[in-house]
C-alpha cells in the first residue's frame, strides 16, 4: 500500500520553499526598483548623457528579464566569490566593474539569508505556539453548560477544553475511547485531572450518545485542499452521525497542518495500515491463520487501518491559529502559504502516480 503519513513534514518543506522565493522575490522587487530610478536619473541629466547614455527600452527590458529569470533554489542562498564573478576585462574599467557585481552578488546573498533564516524563525515560533493560539478562542465557541464530543486523544484538544475551563466555563466532555489504540483513555484521564467532568464511552456508543451533545470538537491529522479531513479512524462515523443530529463538526488544527494535495483516492493515498496485535493477542485465532493448513492462503485477514477521511461537507468550522475558518475557505489559506510551484509541482506528481 502507498503510505503518505507525516504530510506536515511535507507542509513543512514547502513553506520554508516558499519563504526563500518570497524573500527572493522582494530583493528583486528592491533591486528592479533600484534600476527603474537610475534609468530616470540618467534621462533627466542632460549634461551627463553623451558621457553616460540613458538605458533604452530594450536595454531595460532585457535586464528585467535577467533578474527576474527564478535561480536554481540549490545555488540561491550560496555565497558567490569576489574572484568567481563577472570575467575581468584587460582594462581596469572592466576590472573593477566585475568586482562591483561580484560584491553586490555576494551582499545580496547574505541579505537574502538573513531574511530567510529570520522568516524561518517566525515559522518555528508560529508552529511551536500554535495550540496556545487555538485554545485562545475557546472561550467564544464553548458555553455554558454544554455537551461536547470529542475521539482518541488530541494535545490541540485538550489546551482548547481547559482553556474554556480557566475562563470559568462549565460543560461537560463526552470522549470516545478510539479503539484499538484507546488513546481516548489518556485524554480523559488528563481532563479529570485538570477539573472537567468526563464521560468516557465506546466508540460505539457515539450514535446512542449525540443527541445529548451541543458540538463536535476534534484534532486532524491534515487538511486537505478541498476542505476535507484526514483524522484518526472513527471521526468520519462520529461526523456522519453529528450530520444527522445537526451537531457542529468543529475541527482544531495548527496551520501548519494545511495540506495543498487533493484527496482524490483517499482509501489508497493517504492511509497506513497498523499491525494487527491491536487487534489481536499473539496466537489468538492462529488456528485460523495457519498457513500451513493446505488452504493455500488464511481465511481470515485483520485490517487496522489508521485514518478516516472527513469530506468537507461534514465539516461545520475549522478552527486554526488563524482564526475561524469555514472548509471552503481552505484553499485560500493554501494558495497564501505555498508557492504555485509546488502545487504545480505536486498536481504533476498526483496526476504521474
Amino acid at each position: 500500500m502507498h503510505v503518505m503519513a507525516e504530510l506536515a513534514v511535507g507542509n513543512v518543506v514547502r513553506r520554508v520553499l516558499h519563504i526563500v522565493r518570497e524573500e527572493d522575490l522582494s530583493l528583486t522587487t528592491a533591486a528592479m526598483a533600484g534600476l527603474n530610478l537610475s534609468a530616470e536619473s540618467d534621462d533627466e541629466d542632460d549634461t551627463d548623457r553623451d558621457n553616460h547614455p540613458a538605458l533604452s527600452a530594450a536595454a531595460i527590458a532585457a535586464a528585467s528579464r535577467s533578474t527576474l529569470r527564478p535561480p536554481s533554489l540549490q545555488t540561491l542562498l550560496e555565497d558567490v566569490p569576489d574572484s568567481a564573478a563577472v570575467p575581468h576585462t584587460s582594462s581596469s574599467g572592466g576590472d573593477s566593474e566585475g568586482k562591483s557585481k561580484s560584491a553586490d552578488k555576494s551582499s545580496r546573498s547574505r541579505k537574502l539569508k538573513h531574511d530567510v533564516i529570520e522568516a524561518v524563525n517566525e515559522l518555528i515560533q508560529d508552529i511551536s505556539t500554535c495550540h496556545e493560539l487555538i485554545a485562545e478562542q475557546a472561550v467564544e465557541h464553548i458555553h455554558q453548560n454544554e455537551v461536547i464530543l470529542t475521539l482518541g486523544s488530541s494535545r490541540t484538544v485538550l489546551e482548547f477544553l481547559c482553556a474554556a475551563k480557566e475562563k470559568k466555563r462549565s460543560f461537560r466532555v463526552f470522549v470516545a475511547e478510539g479503539a484499538p489504540r484507546y488513546q481516548g483513555h489518556l485524554l480523559a484521564k488528563e481532563l479529570v485531572t485538570r477539573g472537567l467532568q468526563t464521560t468516557l464511552i465506546t466508540d460505539s456508543a457515539v450514535f446512542a450518545m449525540i443527541s445529548r451533545v451541543n458540538m463536535v470538537i476534534v484534532g486532524a491529522h491534515a487538511v486537505m485542499a478541498n476542505g476535507g479531513v484526514i483524522a484518526p479512524v472513527g471521526l468520519n462515523m462520529v461526523a456522519l452521525a453529528a450530520q444527522k443530529h445537526a451537531v457542529p463538526f468543529v475541527v482544531l488544527a495548527g496551520s501548519h497542518k494545511l495540506c495543498p494535495l487533493y484527496p482524490h483516492h483517499p482509501e489508497v493515498l493517504l492511509n497506513e495500515l497498523r499491525s494487527p496485535s491491536e487487534l489481536l493477542d499473539f496466537g489468538e485465532f492462529s488456528d485460523c491463520l495457519d498457513f500451513g493448513s493446505g488452504i493455500g492462503a488464511p481465511l481470515l485477514h485483520v485490517v487496522n487501518p489508521t485514518f478516516d477521511y472527513v469530506p468537507p461537507k461534514l465539516v461545520s468550522l475549522f478552527i486554526t491559529d488563524t482564526g475561524g475558518h469555514n472548509p471552503s475557505y481552505m484553499y485560500r489559506l493554501i494558495a497564501d502559504y505555498y508557492s504555485a510551484d509546488d502545487l504545480v509541482l505536486e498536481r504533476r506528481t498526483t496526476s504521474g502516480n
